[in-house]
């Protein structure tokens, strides 16, 4: 997936969300952490920006139950990824593994569903919550 042109705020976003690693951001906190390292840009900008980021596959737009979070993806392109999320604790995070090729395909063969890995999410527990006996 080729990267277009950015302008400053679209790389201010994106270097806000590259910041925050694997953690996952609504909007909100994103315009606030950018507030406190002196970038002026408003929320609805953010969300623009994070919209045309997602649709370039530099983050990863979640939407939960709680409303919207992006979570930067450290391996845009085409790769096999998704997003896991543990139902008790609420942790969550970017897994890339080729093992997901295999049921991306098996559903595109076998059941002719094609799986949109950038807004693939799969609850669960996380091992810390499993070993403290779920939910």
């Amino acid at each position: 997936m080729s990267v277009t042109y950015m302008t400053r705020q679209q790389q201010a976003v994106l270097s806000c969300m590259e910041s925050c690693g694997e953690g996952c951001v609504t909007a909100a906190e994103l315009t606030e952490k950018l507030h406190r390292q002196e970038q002026p840009i408003g929320l609805t900008t953010v969300y623009r920006q994070l919209e045309k980021l997602a649709q370039q596959g530099l983050v990863h737009k979640i939407v939960t139950d709680e409303g919207a979070r992006y979570q930067y993806c450290p391996d845009h392109g085409d790769h096999f990824c998704c997003i896991i999320k543990c139902e008790k604790c609420g942790h969550m995070e970017h897994v890339d593994c080729g093992h997901l090729g295999e049921l991306y395909t098996h559903l595109a063969q076998e059941h002719r569903f094609a799986i949109n890995a950038r807004r693939t999410l799969f609850y669960g527990l996380c091992q810390g919550c499993a070993r403290e006996g779920g939910v």
